[in-house]
């Protein structure tokens, strides 16, 4: 034991001794060439400088001498110690082999030549850098050439070592008094014999160097696809959601520019009916399909990317473009999404929930904002998609909410009866029509807050407390009519499509009523036909119940859908009410015209009254008479007011 730490100490010590003696001769031949550069230049400077006679000559005299000489600092002052010209490059930096370097003095001449008066003072350094970077780099090399073989526990290596180490140290002074010799003979610096100096004395070094390069290429390389592997997704090949993190995250919060762009999230609707009826394998098809959609969609944007987030939901970043245009991806979406749906035969293909976004935005609100877009899209019609703009998410309490915040908001909504009711007529358009009064619901946050309607009733069927809400809403509307004395008028109510085919709500709106079964004469339940479409046998099921008890059925937003006439028959609904898409610019738009008369048409011969929606001009009420529509609601005919 005492023999290996003795030749383990000399080992060591033999390593440092050897690094020492290697520096100390880098740094002498890097010096003597500094001094023998030093005095060439010098000479070559006075030889010029008897050449000058005028001020002219001074600028091309400097130009000329510093790119000639590979100069660092050129500097020349008149004999009253003023600059005429000054060019200085990177003096503050060298290697720190040779950072001594820094402090080697400028040569200073002053000029007093026949001929001349100008009494100029030149102070120039030489451009050491490149071959000291050469000496550092030659340095570091042998001392890890050193330091390997240091630790050769073989006895046999240590002469070998001895040997090497004092052809290094010959070599190294050849190649310096050779690189000195060749400088002094030409007058210039050869930059490309101070390259090839260390490869062409020291080509096992310069090989090891390659080797060593080369596997840190392919270490570098193999990390790179192990990440690209665990950043993508192996169905559709898209990146996954920690290569979105990642990328919102360097690229847009954390930018070093600003930018702007739109997000949106499309959700599959079917992923799951798929997986549990036909098997996962067409499942992955499905998901397959969308992702070639979405491709296809995004396809006209320079930029975009789009990734897999989850089993169902995928991402695209849009990047600079702005949420207005972001519409018409929406629309190109909803378009593919209805011609996949019809080949091959599914109810829904996927929702579209869409959001902007800029430079610094964190990415948790962002995802909070883009679910209520979500969720208002699969309220409003079959592969639908929903904006969230920006005026949407200033005015609003609610707009970053997450699923927590939501459910909360809706708990204290429930427990507290934070709710307040308005009322909206329907004016008949003719004396005979029948027409009634819509009442709505607002919903208050504890400090007296209104909540947006649209994303407080989204996020409730989502959390599934549609029904509670439902309840509510109907439990206020009947006490209102009580007490206020109001049973001589007829109301139309909403009621979600999700609560309508709940069993158990249908059995408890039965019995409240037949509880006041006058007053459930003057109701009138309102469930749009996206939502009876969903389920035909529990949406027939559930207006049953409503003609049993005496209230009666609104097919509110109808012609969103794809409804036949068979579906329409069947239901046998009281009142049928335009989507407002059909009245807004309907004095111009004859295609609307045709098909409101049709449906007008079509659903007199089975008594059924036809209400439009979204009145907001004369003109717009006008055609709707001229239609023979029974009755108009909107801004125009009377603005909601409390009940």
């Amino acid at each position: 034991m005492a023999g290996l730490t003795r030749f383990i100490t000399i080992q060591v010590f033999f390593c440092l001794l050897a690094t020492a003696l290697t520096g100390y001769m880098l740094n002498s031949a890097l010096h003597q060439y500094a001094n023998s550069q030093q005095l060439k230049v010098q000479r070559a400077i006075d030889l010029e400088l008897a050449q000058i006679t005028t001020e002219q000559d001074i600028e091309a005299f400097a130009k000329n001498i510093k790119l000639q000489y590979n100069l660092d600092k050129l500097v020349i002052k008149d004999k009253e110690n003023e600059t005429i010209f000054s060019n200085q490059g990177n003096l503050n930096y060298l290697p720190f082999f040779v950072k001594h370097l820094q402090n080697y003095k400028p040569f200073i001449r002053s000029q007093h030549g026949a001929g001349s008066d100008l009494g100029l003072k030149i102070e120039f350094t030489l451009r050491l850098q490149q071959t000291a970077e050469i000496v550092q780099n030659a340095f570091l090399i042998l001392f890890l050439i050193i330091l390997v073989l240091t630790l050769v526990p073989f006895i046999t290596l240590k002469l070998t070592l001895m040997q090497a180490s004092n052809r290094m140290g010959d070599a190294i002074s050849n190649m310096v008094d050779k690189y000195i010799e060749n400088d002094s003979k030409d007058g210039k610096l050869d930059s490309s014999l101070a390259d090839n100096a260390v490869s062409n004395i020291f080509p096992s070094i310069v090989r090891l160097n390659g080797f060593l390069k080369r596997k840190q290429k392919d270490i570098e390389s193999s990390a790179l696809d192990i990440k690209r592997e665990a950043y993508k997704d192996t169905v559709t090949g898209l990146g996954n959601r920690n290569l979105f993190i990642e990328h919102y995250e360097h690229q847009i919060e954390n930018a070093d520019k600003p930018c702007f762009g739109t997000l949106a999230v499309i959700r599959c609707t079917e992923l799951n009916l798929i997986n549990q009826t036909r098997g996962y394998q067409q499942g992955d098809e499905y998901i397959k399909d969308v992702s070639d959609l979405i491709t296809q969609a995004i396809g006209t944007y320079s930029g975009s990317t789009s990734y897999r987030l989850n089993s169902s939901d995928f991402a695209v970043l849009l990047i600079n473009v702005p949420i207005k245009e972001a519409e018409k991806l929406g629309e190109v979406l909803q378009s593919k999404f209805t011609e996949f749906q019809q080949h091959v035969e599914l109810t829904s293909v996927a929702n579209t929930g869409i959001v902007s976004f800029e430079t610094g935005k964190p990415l948790s609100p962002l995802l909070a904002q883009v679910d209520t877009a979500l969720s208002l899209a699969q309220s409003k019609t079959t592969n639908g998609y929903h904006i969230q703009k920006e005026s949407d998410i200033i005015d609003n309490v609610s707009a970053s909410f997450g699923n927590q915040n939501w459910r909360q908001v809706i708990d204290d909504v429930l427990n507290n009866n934070r709710i307040q009711l308005m009322i909206q007529t329907i004016m008949p358009t003719s004396r005979s029509a029948k027409a009634y009064s819509e009442i709505f619901a607002r919903f208050k946050t504890s400090d007296e807050h209104i909540l947006p309607t649209s994303s407080f009733l989204a996020m409730s069927e989502k959390l599934n407390q549609h029904a509670h809400v439902d309840r509510l809403v109907i439990e206020e509307a009947i006490n209102a009519i009580k007490t206020r004395n109001l049973n001589d008028q007829f109301f139309g109510v909403n009621v979600s499509a999700k609560s309508a085919h709940d069993e158990q709500f249908s059995i408890w709106l039965e019995r409240r009523l037949l509880k006041d079964n006058a007053i459930a004469a003057k109701l009138i339940f309102e469930v749009s036909e996206f939502g009876l479409q969903q389920n035909v046998k529990a949406s027939k099921r559930f207006i049953d119940m409503i003609h049993r008890v005496g209230a009666r059925i609104t097919v509110e937003r109808f012609g969103v859908g794809l409804t036949s006439f068979k579906f329409f028959r069947d239901l046998k609904p009281d009142f049928i009410k335009m989507d407002a898409t059909y009245t807004r610019g309907l004095e111009e738009d004859k295609n609307n015209q045709y098909f409101m008369r049709l449906m007008v048409d079509l659903a007199h011969r089975i008594g059924v009254t036809v209400l439009a929606e979204g009145v907001e001009s004369q003109e717009e009420k006008h055609i709707i008479e001229q239609l023979c529509l029974d009755g108009a609601q909107g801004y125009y005919i009377e603005k909601p007011k409390e009940i």
